[in-house]
């Protein structure tokens, strides 16, 4: 593997560039940030956080990191990794640069370090930035040839048009961000959950599904769409472990009922079905 760390990064406070010196990123007006022992730098500001310990907690990653190394959304990974190589290969024909990929709200990198693996000798310059500081520090202690780094999608800590391709996976997606920090003709690979996403377990935990919310069919302001499509298969989770690890890293552990957790508990196996829709979108020359 030949991925190199992505250094176009953007002070988060002015959003001038950041150079790397002795462990530290500084911008020309002084303000610095320190590369922490693991590797990753925090380039999420006090006064940018809504809460003292924003996104996924410690216990949630775990859960998550734990759930993905068994191998449950495989499938998932593959088919982003697929679509990511064909998205950047006429990037890759058409010059000399390694193409930038940005995983916005990254996790614990699963995503990540399954293209890098899926790229083989194709150079590849990546930055996962999530909102968690736990979940930064679990991909940058899996993986550091990535840069990781703590950060908002919604103040994205990177400079204009320095990325290429976007991954947005079950996450927040902050169009107008991802335009500025996306080069003419990048794109976005965005996975949501479908319908039927994990229907099983929900039909246990709530006492009964609300409506599926109809999702827009048309692309973000400033984008085009190129494609979607649905992704679905069963997953067959083999014991209380498994079934406890993926409600701990959803947010039906808090929104789902005592009595249908507690239901939850006392499964030893539960097949689910897994449904994403996958979307890829062009940013527009003139869309800044």
């Amino acid at each position: 593997m030949t991925t190199l760390p992505f250094d176009a990064l953007a002070c988060p406070l002015d959003h001038s560039p950041l150079m790397h010196t002795d462990g530290v990123w500084r911008c020309e007006h002084g303000h610095s940030f320190d590369v922490a022992r693991q590797g990753y730098v925090h380039l999420l500001p006090v006064q940018k956080k809504r809460s003292l310990d924003p996104g996924d907690s410690k216990p949630m990653v775990a859960a998550r990191r734990r759930f993905l190394e068994t191998g449950y959304y495989d499938g998932i990974a593959e088919a982003v990794s697929h679509r990511a190589i064909a998205a950047l290969g006429s990037m890759v024909r058409s010059g000399s640069t390694v193409p930038a990929i940005l995983d916005a709200g990254c996790g614990e990198g699963y995503y990540l370090r399954h293209l890098d693996a899926a790229a083989g000798e194709q150079p590849l310059a990546m930055i996962g930035v999530d909102i968690s500081k736990w979940a930064v520090l679990s991909a940058a202690k899996r993986e550091r040839a990535c840069r990781w780094a703590v950060g908002s999608n919604a103040n994205l800590p990177v400079l204009p048009a320095s990325v290429d391709l976007i991954l947005c996976l079950f996450g927040f997606p902050s169009y107008g961000e991802f335009a500025r920090v996306l080069k003419p003709g990048g794109r976005i690979l965005q996975v949501d959950a479908g319908a039927d996403h994990l229907k099983e377990l929900r039909e246990i935990i709530y006492p009964e599904l609300k409506p599926t919310r109809e999702r827009t069919s048309s692309a973000p302001e400033g984008f085009e769409e190129l494609a979607s499509s649905t992704l679905r298969f069963t997953a067959v989770l083999g014991d209380q472990d498994a079934i406890a690890d993926l409600l701990a890293m959803t947010p039906h552990l808090y929104r789902g009922s005592a009595e249908g957790l507690e239901r939850a508990a006392t499964l030893s196996t539960l097949t689910v079905t897994v449904d994403v829709v996958i979307r890829e979108f062009e940013r527009q020359a003139d869309s800044l």
